[in-house]
């Protein structure tokens, strides 16, 4: 069967939302093919695994490690699962109650471990955010994270991302509207940037007008109130979640 005579949205009886999913797969699939194996090698997709494993806060396990042995499953670059590692430790600690700087320098503590070979490529890139955010001579600007890279791999995306959350502070939207606003993978950093300002700040950060466009939106807020519950013993919750 050739692309075009697969079936479309109407055939298969998809609802409007999953229509609208499956035209905009379609279209990412004219992304370069460079760009693609960049992705697959050590690419942010990998990064977005890590952000639910920092919010596992029952689990007395180690998130770095869990963030990225999950990310390796399908990335086998070490800074595509080092990023993924990195964001669910940096997750946990602000969760815990530590300030972004410290999170940040917690993460890196644990990334530059000597047992984590192939580190200092992660590493230096959250270095290199580091030392942007410091800069007060430097503007928070599109050119500026195009000094990161594009975020097409997971260390520049984890990278383009803690700086954008860094230079946003309080400000949910101005470090979100930072991080997609550059020429690269800037749906990847938008949606890190998201989980890391959300860890910080909480749903209530979020422009209610940003909220009442959001495609999916009650899907989204029960997936995330049943990740913080984790289980419940219910006929909702098995139906919800069937054990086949």
């Amino acid at each position: 069967m050739t692309s075009e005579d697969e079936p479309r949205g109407e055939e298969l009886d998809l609802s409007p939302e999953e229509e609208a999913a499956l035209e905009r797969a379609e279209a990412k699939q004219l992304v370069t093919q460079s760009r693609f194996a960049g992705c697959l090698i050590g690419g942010a997709v990998g990064d977005a695994l890590g952000a639910p494993v920092g919010l596992f806060t029952e689990w007395g396990g180690d998130p770095f490690e869990l963030g990225r042995d999950l990310a390796a499953l399908t990335h086998g670059h070490a800074s595509g699962y080092y990023s993924a590692g990195c964001l669910a430790a940096l997750i946990r600690h602000i969760i815990d109650g530590r300030t972004l700087p410290e999170a940040v320098v917690l993460t890196l503590e644990r990334l530059e471990q000597p047992d984590n070979l192939g580190f200092k490529e992660c590493a230096g890139a959250i270095l290199q955010a580091l030392k942007l955010w410091r800069d007060a001579s430097v503007e928070p600007a599109p050119e500026t994270i195009e000094q990161m890279g594009g975020g097409w791999i997971g260390e520049e995306a984890l990278a383009i991302s803690i700086y954008c959350a860094l230079v946003a502070g309080d400000d949910f939207a101005k470090g979100v509207l930072l991080a997609v606003n550059h020429s690269g993978d800037s749906d990847s950093t938008g949606a890190i940037t998201g989980n890391i300002l959300g860890a910080m700040l909480g749903a209530e950060a979020i422009p209610q007008r940003w909220l009442d466009e959001l495609e999916l939106r009650a899907e989204i807020e029960t997936l995330a109130r049943d990740l913080v519950t984790g289980f419940e013993r219910s006929d909702e919750w098995r139906a919800r979640y069937p054990g086949w």
